[in-house]
């Protein structure tokens, strides 16, 4: 089997859900923004911009001043991953795109592998885009330990 990387999430995304991760297993503390971005090496006002948009939908409760940070605005069971991608990316295009970039796709203008892809959308759906932050982060939490007994 040949092993492609296929970048699903853009970096902004992917910055987006590491930091709300961080959140997630700060529980409710508030973090600042810069401690977030040295953990992660993102930069600061690029965090700050993508904190700003979080915030601006909900996901992110920021507070101003001298003890001032972001925490999550509501529990982390209550935030799903395409939460976080629609925050960032907007939500979807009213037509799908192939996935090659070839032209609309649909069951009525379907594309050479609509209907494979179908299916993988479903599989998506299910195992990445509906699972919360709170099971990522457990997840996470789960391989990090393992990652330190080798």
């Amino acid at each position: 089997m040949i092993n492609y990387s296929l970048n699903m999430f853009s970096e902004s995304v992917k910055h987006s859900i590491q930091a709300m991760i961080h959140l997630a297993n700060n529980d409710g503390q508030l973090i600042m923004v810069s401690q977030i971005a040295e953990e992660f090496d993102i930069p600061k006002y690029y965090l700050a911009k993508l904190v700003q948009i979080l915030s601006k939908h909900h996901l992110i409760k920021s507070v101003q001043g001298r003890n001032g940070g972001i925490r999550l605005n509501k529990p982390a069971k209550k935030i799903k991953i395409i939460d976080i991608v629609h925050a960032i990316e907007g939500p979807p295009p009213e037509n799908e795109m192939c996935i090659f970039g070839l032209d609309e796709c649909s069951d009525f203008v379907p594309c050479p592998i609509h209907s494979d892809w179908k299916q993988m959308k479903i599989q998506l759906n299910d195992k990445i885009y509906d699972r919360n932050l709170d099971d990522l982060n457990k997840e996470l939490m789960k391989k990090h330990k393992l990652l330190q007994s080798i």
